[in-house]
Formats: C-alpha cells, sequence, structure tokens
C-alpha cells in the first residue's frame, strides 16, 4: 500500500517536473523564436532624439525654427516631477516597481479581453519605449512578445530614470508636438516647470490618441481624459484631496481655444533670409541633420537693417506698381454668401491664402469686399473690428471705371493711412506684379547683414537675391575695367568712343550708348562714370575676353562666363548675392571674401561646428594688454586683385555717385560720407541695378519681372534702385558709420582733365580736374598717344559730341518770337542701330 501511493506521488511529482521542464522548453523555445533578430538595446544608451534648430539674430533672439519632428530635448533632471507623477499615473503606475513588464497588468488585459472587452495592450512606460524606438506599431502576439523581452533587457541595461527621459521626450501628444517640453508650449505657451496640475493632467492623457483629445473639438472627451488622470494622481498621493478637487474644476484652457496667446506669436514670419540659411546649411549638414539636429545658428542679419532693407525695397516696387495704374486684385475671393454673417465672412477670409506679411508704412490687414458704393469701398478687414470704408479718391490712381474693379467678395489688403502718428483713414494697397532683391554686407567679413528677396515670402518664396538669375548691364562692367587695369591700363588711358559692327552668326551687331551718341577719344574714367557701352566692347576687345572672364570667374561672379563680347556688356546671367559679394572685394582693398549668412553654428550640447571669422587673435590669449592697446587681428584672406587696381576702381565709381549715372539719385542723397557704386540697365529695361559700398558696407539692388519685360520706357538703374540703396545707406551708415577709402601703399597721385585725359599741373583746379592714381614705377600715357581703339575701324564722318555729359538731354532754347523749344539731340549712327546693354 504504502509503496502503492509512493509510486502514485511518485508519477506526479515526475509529471508535475515534466511538465515544468517541458513549459520551460516550450518558454525557452519561445524566448529564443523571438529573440532572433532583435534590435540592439544598448542603442537606446546612444540615442540622441530629433530636436529643433534655432536660428538667432546678433541680439541673440530666436527669429525662426525648423524642425520635421517639433521636439525640445530635457533631460530627467529638468522636467518637473508633478509631470513626470502625471504621466506614470496615466501609464504605468508601477513604473518604479516592475522589470520591465506588468505580469498582473497583462493577466488583466488577457482577462478582459476574454470577457468580451476592449481588448488593450497593457503596456508599460519601458514597452512602450521599446515600440516607439525600436520596434513597429503593429498589433501583434509577436511584436509584443519581442516588445517584453526587450522591456526586460533595457531594465537591466539603463535606470529608470533614463528610461522615463528616452518616454518623455520622444512621445507624441498631437499637433506636431514630440516630447512634453514642445507639447506644454504648444498647448499652453509655457515651460514645463510653470505647468499646473490639470494641465500636466491633460498633456498625459494624450498619448493614447491625441486626435481624440483635441482640446476644442473634443473638448468633453479631453476634460473628462484628464479628470481620470487627476483622479490616479490623487490616488497614487501625488496629489492632495483638496488640490485634486481643484484642478478637477478648472476648465481645460488652451492656446486652440484663445486662452493663451500662441508662442508663435513671438516668432516673427518666416522671411528669405532664414529660408535661404535653411537651403545652405541643409547642404552643408544635410538635410536630417538641419531638421533635426537640435542645431542652435547664430545668423548674421542685423534686425534693424533687415527691416530698412525690405521697407525700402517694397517701396520702391510698390510705387513703380501704381504708376502703372493697373489694377489686378490678389484673385482670391470668398464665398458671398458668407458676406451677410460678420463671423462667417472672417472664418472664410481667415481661410485665404493671402500675404500677412507685409508691412510696409504700416501693417497690411486682409481684407475682404463687402459692399460697393458710387463713392466708397465697404470692407471687413482681417482682426479689425467692424467693417471699415475706403474714400473713391483713395484708388483714383487705377485707370478705368471704378466699378469694374471691384466685386463683393474680393479679397485685397488695406492698411491705416496715417500723418504725424495720427490716424486719417483706410487704403487700398495691391502686392506688385514686378519683383526684385536687395543684399547688403560687410565689406571686411562677408557678414550678411540683411537680404529681401522679393516683395513677400508668404506670396513667392522664391529668393530674388540668391536664385534668380539676371542679366547684370553696366553692373558687370568694373570687372572688365579692373582686367584692364591690371593689364598695364589707367584711369587715363584713352579709349575711342565710336560706332561698331560686329559680323556674329545671327547677323551684324551693333551696340550702342545708352544715349546713342558717340564721343570720340575718352579716358578710361569717363568710361565707367558715363557707363559707354562702346569703349567697353573695345577695351574687351583689346584685352581679350579671356582674361575679363578669368577675372569674372575669379571674383566669383559666374562659374564660367562664355567668351562672346555682348558678356562685356553683362548680358550673362548671375546673382545679386554674388554681385555683391563681388563689389565688396572693391571696397575692402581687393581682399577675397566669401559672403556668409551664419556666424556660428553649435550642434545640440553647444559644441561649435561651424565658424565663418577664422582671423588670428595673437594677443587674445593675454590675461591683460599694455593700456592703450587692443588685441591684434589678423586676416589670412588673400588678395583678389592688386589693392592699387581696387583702389583705383573705387575712385573711378565715385564718379559714377558724385556726376555720373547714380549722381540724381545716389549722389543727390546726402548721405554724407564717401560712396562708390555703378549702375545696370539691360535692353529695352528689363532689369535694373544699382550696386554700392562705403568703407563699410556694400549693398545691391535689382527690379525686373519675373517673366522678363520690359519696364517701360526711362526705367533705369539709376532712378528706379539707386533710391533704394540711398534710403538704405541713411540706415546703415548712420549705425556703422562709414570714411574715406584707404589708400593703398605702392602708388602716387597726378592731376589729369577727366575729358581728355591730359595731365594738368598739381595746382589745377575745377570740375574737369580730377586726382587720379597711378602705380609706383609706372609710366602713364597721356592725352590721345596710345588710344585704344580695339581693333575696329572708325569712319571719318561719324559725329561726335565734345565732352559728351552736357549733350544726353534735349536743349531747350528761345526763338526769334520768345517762344521756348527743344530742340531733340542730334541724330547719329548711333541713334539708327540696335542691341547692347547698358
Amino acid at each position: 500500500m504504502l509503496r502503492a501511493i509512493l509510486r502514485f506521488f511518485g508519477g506526479i511529482f515526475t509529471l508535475i517536473v515534466t511538465g515544468m521542464l517541458f513549459v520551460a522548453l516550450i518558454a525557452g523555445g519561445v524566448i529564443w523564436m523571438y529573440s532572433r533578430d532583435l534590435p540592439d538595446h544598448e542603442d537606446l544608451a546612444r540615442y540622441t532624439p530629433k530636436t529643433i534648430s534655432r536660428v538667432y539674430n546678433v541680439e541673440g533672439s530666436i527669429i525662426d525654427e525648423f524642425a520635421l519632428e517639433r521636439r525640445l530635448f530635457v533631460p530627467a533632471e529638468d522636467i518637473p516631477d508633478l509631470v513626470k507623477q502625471a504621466f506614470i499615473s496615466a501609464e504605468d503606475k508601477n513604473f518604479y516597481e516592475h522589470k520591465g513588464y506588468d505580469l498582473m497588468g497583462i493577466a488583466s488585459a488577457v482577462v478582459d479581453a476574454a470577457q468580451g472587452g476592449r481588448l488593450r495592450g497593457a503596456s508599460t512606460i519601458t514597452q512602450q519605449v521599446m515600440k516607439n524606438f525600436l520596434l513597429s506599431s503593429d498589433r501583434s502576439i509577436e511584436r509584443k512578445m519581442k516588445e517584453i523581452i526587450l522591456a526586460a533587457r533595457v531594465e537591466q541595461a539603463l535606470d529608470k530614470e533614463r528610461i522615463l527621459e528616452l518616454y518623455l521626450n520622444e512621445i507624441f501628444l498631437g499637433q506636431n508636438s514630440y516630447g512634453v517640453a514642445a507639447a506644454a508650449q504648444t498647448y499652453f505657451n509655457k515651460n514645463l516647470t510653470d505647468l499646473e496640475p490639470h494641465e500636466a493632467a491633460y498633456l498625459a492623457a494624450l498619448p493614447k490618441a491625441p486626435s481624440n483629445y483635441h482640446p476644442v473639438r473634443e473638448m468633453q472627451e479631453a476634460t473628462n481624459r484628464r479628470n481620470y488622470v487627476l483622479r490616479e494622481m490623487y490616488q497614487n498621493s501625488y496629489l492632495d484631496r483638496e488640490t485634486y478637487e481643484a484642478e478637477r474644476e478648472m476648465p481645460l484652457r488652451s492656446v486652440q481655444n484663445g486662452d493663451f496667446d500662441s508662442f508663435r506669436n513671438a516668432l516673427p514670419p518666416r522671411d528669405y533670409f532664414t529660408d535661404e540659411i535653411r537651403r545652405q546649411l541643409s547642404g552643408d549638414f544635410g538635410t536630417d541633420e538641419f531638421l533635426g539636429g537640435g542645431l542652435a545658428i547664430r545668423a548674421t542679419v542685423d534686425p534693424e537693417l533687415q527691416i530698412e532693407a525690405t521697407a525700402s525695397l517694397r517701396k520702391a516696387l510698390e510705387d513703380y506698381d501704381r504708376s502703372r495704374g493697373r489694377w489686378r486684385g490678389s484673385g482670391k475671393t470668398v464665398p458671398t454668401e458668407t458676406l451677410g454673417d460678420e463671423t462667417l465672412w472672417r472664418a472664410a477670409l481667415a481661410e485665404v491664402n493671402i500675404a500677412r506679411d507685409i508691412e510696409l508704412e504700416g501693417q497690411w490687414y486682409p481684407a475682404v469686399v463687402l459692399k460697393v458704393a458710387e463713392q466708397s469701398l465697404t470692407l471687413g478687414a482681417e482682426t479689425v473690428e467692424g467693417t471699415i470704408s475706403v474714400p473713391r479718391d483713395d484708388i483714383k490712381w487705377i485707370q478705368g471705371n471704378f466699378f469694374d474693379n471691384f466685386e463683393p467678395g474680393d479679397v485685397v489688403h488695406v492698411r491705416q493711412m496715417t500723418k504725424d502718428g495720427e490716424f486719417l483713414r483706410w487704403t487700398l494697397r495691391q502686392e506688385p506684379e514686378v519683383q526684385g532683391a536687395f543684399v547688403a554686407m560687410d565689406v571686411h567679413t562677408g557678414r550678411v547683414l540683411a537680404m529681401q528677396g522679393g516683395f513677400s515670402y508668404q506670396t513667392s518664396e522664391l529668393n530674388r537675391a540668391t536664385q534668380a538669375t539676371r542679366q547684370p548691364g553696366s553692373s558687370f562692367k568694373p570687372f572688365v575695367y579692373a582686367a584692364a587695369l591690371d593689364s598695364g591700363y589707367t584711369p587715363a588711358t584713352i579709349v575711342v568712343d565710336a560706332p561698331i559692327e560686329i559680323n556674329t552668326p545671327q547677323g551684324v551687331w551693333r551696340p550702342k550708348n545708352a544715349s546713342n551718341k558717340f564721343y570720340g577719344p575718352t579716358p578710361l574714367r569717363t568710361g565707367i562714370e558715363r557707363s559707354r557701352n562702346l569703349m567697353t566692347i573695345r577695351l574687351a576687345q583689346e584685352i581679350g575676353m579671356d582674361t575679363v572672364a578669368r577675372y569674372a570667374e575669379d571674383f566669383g561672379v559666374y562659374d564660367h562666363l562664355g567668351r562672346y563680347l555682348a558678356n562685356a556688356l553683362g548680358s550673362q546671367e548671375t546673382t545679386l548675392y554674388k554681385m555683391v559679394s563681388a563689389y565688396s572685394m572693391f571696397a575692402n582693398g581687393g581682399e577675397r571674401l566669401e559672403p556668409t549668412l551664419v556666424d556660428r553654428v553649435q550642434d545640440r550640447w553647444g559644441a561649435t561646428v561651424y565658424r565663418q571669422d577664422r582671423r588670428i587673435c595673437p594677443d587674445c590669449d593675454f590675461v591683460e594688454l599694455q593700456p592703450g592697446m587692443s588685441p591684434r587681428i589678423i586676416s589670412q584672406r588673400k588678395q583678389a586683385i592688386d589693392a592699387v587696381t581696387a583702389y583705383q576702381l573705387t575712385s573711378m565709381m565715385r564718379g559714377v555717385v558724385e556726376r555720373g549715372t547714380a549722381a540724381s539719385t545716389v549722389g543727390a542723397a546726402g548721405l554724407g560720407v564717401p560712396v562708390a557704386g555703378k549702375t545696370g540697365t539691360t535692353n529695352d529695361a528689363k532689369d535694373v541695378w544699382f550696386i554700392g559700398f562705403t568703407s563699410n558696407i556694400a549693398a545691391g539692388c535689382y527690379i525686373g519681372y519675373d517673366q522678363p519685360r520690359s519696364l517701360g520706357r526711362g526705367a533705369s538703374g539709376g532712378g528706379m534702385c539707386g533710391p533704394v540703396f540711398s534710403r538704405f545707406m541713411k540706415e546703415a551708415i548712420a549705425k556703422y558709420g562709414g570714411g574715406p577709402f584707404e589708400v593703398p601703399p605702392g602708388g602716387f597721385f597726378v592731376k589729369i582733365d577727366r575729358f581728355s585725359g591730359a595731365r594738368l599741373p598739381d595746382n589745377a583746379e575745377g570740375d574737369y580736374v580730377v586726382a587720379e592714381y597711378f602705380r609706383e614705377g609706372e609710366d602713364p600715357i597721356f592725352g590721345l598717344a596710345g588710344a585704344i581703339d580695339g581693333g575696329f575701324v572708325m569712319g571719318s564722318n561719324v559725329p561726335m559730341f565734345a565732352r559728351g555729359e552736357g549733350d544726353d538731354e534735349a536743349r531747350t532754347v528761345t526763338t526769334s518770337t520768345g517762344k521756348k523749344v527743344q530742340i531733340a539731340p542730334k541724330a547719329s549712327f548711333g541713334s539708327l542701330s540696335s542691341g547692347g546693354l547698358y
């Protein structure tokens, strides 16, 4: 009997042991099977989440941010306990006790599912980290097994705070917000340390399904879920009863509901400058690193000068547009059935894709036409209470019948008209069809201080300063003259200004001067001051287009310049950005520089990964310097051209401003410091340019239609771009100063007649006298001896104009009867020719 009992229990024990062994073998097999090809959990220890890259101006203010996933990484020690407690209560109340998985939670989920309840994952925070970082989100037993295995491994490799840090910084919480810091800013415009318990509880309610708990569309569901989290926090002893009861009664306030200002309101609208930084740094660092690397980018932009550059260019574009007298409108409308209800038309207007980043003599507001009356328009403007009225007199600049231009429902722009700060009335505005660009940079460092790539970034993201290639026209001529001056010519060298005929595959090319006149033998200086095309062609022919092209390419104006004579007149396209950079090398004495939009880039840990200023400061390591001494800054830049050549060109381009093609605008602006520059106007005035500089800053402007067409009779670089430059430079000079251009060593001054090139005595005075700088050891030829004709034959019967500067306009004379009449300029061969740029 005893033996039988022992055999029975022995059999039972054997069965149990065998069963346990069998279960262990099965469990081991399952673990082995699901453990194959698992991701390396140790990658989490090296994980660096994608975070926002931010752009700062020189004053340290954030001016833009870029991100694929909007995340602000916060270390675990900087995350408030309140936030941790809210998420632990909502997602994993046993987080600090379990080993990565919660068997009781899994069992409870299985029982609920077996009883017909909702299938839930019962995942711990550690398991969610595994799913988010290392696994997919599919709902399967295989994924769940892998999740548990990895969670157990991670709990052995990382401490709880590190796991919680990964979770709270990675989790998606809706509204393109990743991590708790970004979500706190998105929903409440607060830092984590400023969150109240009910706000932290709302964030903790979101991981399950952010779209189901939207604070406006699903306010009741969101409030219920928030209160559930608060209750869990109370039951877990993270909140006392009094706090819990007070917090659950709080309304659900949010940025989305208009209870708080959006953090985005503190950021200026994205503009051409920061978008160009994105474009350039994405190429340098890679798109993934730029959009997710958490870079801190210190931009070179000067906020005050950027405002002035934008306003100055916009004014020129609007002035030109209004001078055409045509109303085009925005082409946008809202449904007319909404016009009778203010709530409806405001909602419809808010959905219209129209520029909201325009500020020119005041903010431009999108508005909708509500009523067209005989003497006025009634409109509703965005963010302006009630309705507004624009009188008929305001739009008298528009050609045609008043009623033909407007219909109820049309979307337009309006701004306030003021005088001495006092409101006068509302005025109607329209975005110009003509476009343009402006760039300004420090001539010593290449730091871009201001850049405007069009009228409105929100209307057109094309940056016309860096992306639009246009014909520079005569603004290219200084590079021809630089090549000549380095080839043995001087500012006093005589070049023949007379007709030219060149046979080309397309037929005979007859370039001409802007005035349609010829002035005979003329000094080089006058050729650039008066922008003489024929002189430039002869000079380019004489020194060779290979030489001209080499200079243009060396200055970075072109990657490759075609070896055609027409290109000496700026017929090959380039960008304003390249041109202003090249002019900066004239201004700084011929030193090579690279333009830059960024001073410094730091990675997420604060290490500098790019620095623009590579100058050497040998004295900066000393603790102190002798009284009155400042640290020496040594530039390692090489010369782009000889310093004497750079000064000669600068002197000649000062003549452009003082008495040449820019005298009536830039020269007459009274900037108070020496200014040099060059105008440019292409065939049929399709593009107009002015690029100029002081001793500190170079700036340039171009204006033209995106699809090139004539700007009309009388359009010119000096007339249209000159005022843009002058308005900007008044502010730039007030801030950065300016002074005489530095005279380099290795030369001497000689006075000459700027009309004839003849040498004058040292005591000569008069408006025809100019002091030219010549190289030491140079034996300059004065007067007609050695005049340059480029090998082109000049006819003996060509009418020439003496001096030339007073003969470009029609003359007014008095007849014998006392009547005043105008006599047109003398006809010449040039007035009958065509082609060329000026």
